[in-house]
């Protein structure tokens, strides 16, 4: 009898500045999107920062809230983005251009670094950064949501093409 090669498994890592806000709603849009299509023993995700501040902390109550009106359930606790991403992960997606330079820092070689992509590669029009909506208001945290969605979508079915 022959054996049936392995499935191909994909690992995201969704990175910005603190993994208070951004980051951890992307990982939580993304999940909810390959639960729902049935991929999540496929694809798997987790989200980083690229500083170390936050450590420890929840997602940000107003992302949460926000998160949370859309049916889409954001936890875990802030970290920095450490060398086993690297080594884990298929692509790292950074929300914004800083962190994007920030993160190719942190990369411990060149082959880290090809695997780093900017989010809005996925996301349609002139959009080049998913603002950072800390220190706004509430509408800010939709914002950011709305480009999730779109940019979350778009990515899925770009990895469904690698899994076939």
């Amino acid at each position: 009898m022959q054996k049936q090669p392995a499935e191909e498994k994909l690992h995201i890592v969704f990175v910005c500045w603190g993994n208070i806000c951004r980051s951890p709603a992307a990982e939580a849009t993304f999940r909810k999107l390959l639960i729902s299509r049935g991929l999540d023993d496929r694809i798997t995700c987790d989200s980083a920062g690229t500083i170390d501040q936050h450590t420890g902390n929840s997602p940000d109550p107003r992302m949460q809230k926000a998160a949370a009106a859309r049916g889409i359930q954001t936890g875990g606790a802030a970290r920095k983005a450490n060398h086993d991403d690297f080594a884990d992960a298929d692509i790292l997606l950074t929300m914004d251009n800083f962190n994007f330079t920030e993160l190719n820092k942190l990369a411990p070689n060149d082959e880290g670094r090809k695997k780093i992509q900017r989010f809005c590669e996925y996301v349609s029009g002139t959009v080049s950064e998913v603002p950072d909506p800390y220190y706004g208001g509430a509408s800010g945290f939709e914002k950011v949501l709305d480009l999730l969605d779109e940019g979350c979508g778009a990515l899925l079915e770009n990895l469904r093409k690698r899994l076939r």
